[in-house]
């Protein structure tokens, strides 16, 4: 067997075959695009990479925010939350992943000492609600967020085979 044969069937790439594919990921029925806020703002709000049948999705910060771009539920925090959830699940949804899918969470509070209890309660809820076992990691920090109006934003990472999947 030749090393090109070897190689081939190891599933190293050949001439001009790409190791890794990567397109951005969007959800316009549930909210817009960064780039289209009245104030651009350059980021996608995910992207999915191809890694030789593994599929990974990176979900941006996303928050509670409509397809308009405009802030949903200001000074409410548990509807952002959920909200903020609708959104992820939206995101993941167009590219063929639910929840089970998803391995890491990061979690931006904007007044963490406030809000984590109301925060973690919904978080249990959601995630019993889409059956997950094992629960993905997740890390939550208090941060100062874009907008003076958002109160939460989380990120989603998400890893499943494309064979099983669209």
């Amino acid at each position: 067997m030749s090393t090109s044969e070897v190689a081939r069937e190891a599933g190293v790439p050949q001439g001009g075959e790409a190791l890794v594919s990567k397109k951005a990921i969007s959800a316009p029925q549930a909210l817009n695009e960064a780039y289209c806020y009245p104030q651009p703002s350059s980021f996608s709000r995910g992207m999915r990479l191809d890694i030789r049948g593994i599929v990974i999705l990176f979900i941006s910060g996303t928050a509670s925010v409509d397809e308009n771009g405009l802030t949903l539920h200001a000074g409410d925090f548990r509807a952002q939350t959920w909200r903020a959830y609708r959104n992820i699940t939206a995101l993941l949804e167009v590219e063929g992943a639910t929840w089970k899918d998803v391995v890491r969470t990061t979690c931006y509070l904007r007044d963490i000492e406030r809000d984590y209890a109301a925060f973690n309660e919904i978080r249990t809820q959601f995630f019993a609600e889409q059956g997950l076992n094992p629960l993905p990691a997740s890390t939550g920090i208090q941060a100062i967020l874009c907008r003076p109006d958002l109160l939460i934003e989380m990120e989603a990472i998400a890893i499943f085979d494309s064979g099983t999947k669209r």
